[in-house]
């Protein structure tokens, strides 16, 4: 009896650990996105991939998953460079492009 509990309870924490970082998946993506286009750069293959998960405590005193996710982007189309997204629980946190670059460097956008 004790032993089906405890395999029911560990269902339920994988079930819970895999649609928090789906759902941690996407604010990346739509984050990344967001900044991309902000930046006036292409968020290359529309994906995140995660490189990191921690706990930390959160401003509300409770613990949080903090999950780092890595995506690619371009600013001529034929360059790959490396951003990341950060998020503490479902809050974005840190965001980098690295793509302070003069606007003579800025690729031609569509209007």
């Amino acid at each position: 009896m004790i032993e089906s509990l405890f395999a029911l309870i560990l269902l339920g924490l994988v079930a819970w650990y895999w649609m928090d970082g789906l759902t941690a998946r996407e604010i990346g993506i739509a984050a990344a996105r967001q900044a991309c286009a902000a930046e006036g750069v292409q968020f290359l293959d529309d994906t995140v991939a995660q490189s990191g998960i921690r706990v930390l405590r959160g401003d509300d005193g409770r613990l949080h998953l903090q999950r780092s996710f890595a995506f690619e982007y371009s600013l001529s189309g034929d360059d790959r460079q490396p951003g990341s997204v950060t998020l503490l629980a479902h809050t974005v946190t840190m965001l980098f492009t690295g793509t302070r670059h003069n606007d003579e460097e800025r690729p031609n956008q569509l209007h």
